[in-house]
């Protein structure tokens, strides 16, 4: 992608930043972000950085694409604020893309969700089921239904990614999440300070860990390619808790032993096992994971 200009909301976040700073070198790239888990030290100098909520009017949307990742992201965030998390998530959504139409952008990439697969050890496929056993799914879920309105009724293209398991550890853009990143970041964290990793059960569950650069490859090509419709973002592959902290104990030469404790979140909404299928997206775009992980535990553990 060359010569576009860009905005990416929650671009000062995670994911939002590493795909603001991948296309900084041949765009004008433009972010919004109201700082509730990105920080803009995350971004390259030559990005734009707006301190603003999605929920604003008057956003900078003169825009050729939008990458929509502004959200409460995670399910205890939207628990502890659910009324925030349903306007963030959705109303922003719609506002965003809303004010883009107008000033006559037709491309949109968004963050949706593999949790809305439930527990799922074989791979899933974008046309099976899905349902919403937490607030957090639902307003996702909603994105992706709004999605489709603004697809039909005033012919955009809309991609909704279903990322699995991002990860890329605090030596990059996913420190200021904290207690809200991927368990391979804390994880990584708390072995090479000598603290006990602590793992939620008997440390079988499993993710489907996506490196980060292979998600920003991703999102690229939906923009690239004019997506529409849902894609998963994931690696086809799982590893459970206990392959993480062992992977890390190898790559850092420690022993750290992991501490369980009883799993706070409830087990009828609690996602044990997750497992993408992404041969749609690869079908429509070419796209693989460039990204094993081996090589994402040895590049997490680089900085340490």
């Amino acid at each position: 992608m060359k010569n576009q200009r860009v905005l990416v909301t929650g671009g000062a976040g995670f994911i939002g930043s590493n795909v603001a700073n991948r296309l900084a070198a041949d765009n004008e790239v433009v972010v919004v972000d109201d700082g509730s888990l990105g920080t803009p030290a995350n971004l390259d100098g030559s990005v734009a950085f707006h301190d603003r909520s999605v929920l604003e009017s008057d956003l900078p949307t003169d825009v050729d694409i939008v990458f929509h990742f502004a959200a409460l992201s995670s399910y205890g965030m939207h628990e502890a604020e659910p009324r925030r998390g349903a306007r963030v998530n959705v109303e922003g959504f719609i506002n965003v893309v809303e004010q883009a139409r107008a000033d006559g952008c037709e491309r949109v990439v968004y963050a949706s969700t593999s949790s809305i697969y439930g527990d799922r050890t074989e791979p899933s496929p974008e046309s099976m089921a899905v349902s919403a056993s937490t607030g957090y799914e639902a307003s996702k879920l909603a994105r992706e239904r709004y999605a489709e309105y603004f697809a039909e009724h005033y012919g955009l293209s809309l991609a909704g990614l279903r990322f699995f398991s991002v990860y890329q550890g605090y030596g990059g853009a996913e420190e200021h999440k904290g207690e809200y990143a991927n368990v391979i970041a804390q994880f990584a964290e708390d072995i090479a300070s000598g603290d006990r990793p602590v793992v939620y059960g008997d440390g079988t569950q499993t993710r489907d860990f996506t490196h980060v650069s292979d998600a920003v490859t991703a999102a690229v090509l939906a923009a690239e390619n004019e997506l529409n419709g849902v894609y998963n973002v994931g690696t086809g592959r799982r590893h459970s808790f206990e392959d993480v902290v062992a992977a890390l104990n190898g790559e850092l030469g420690t022993d750290v032993a992991p501490e369980y404790v009883e799993n706070p979140i409830p087990e009828s909404v609690y996602v044990h096992d997750t497992c993408a299928d992404a041969s749609k997206l690869r079908a429509a775009t070419g796209w693989e994971p460039r990204v094993g992980f081996e090589e994402g535990i040895e590049m997490v553990c680089r900085q340490y």
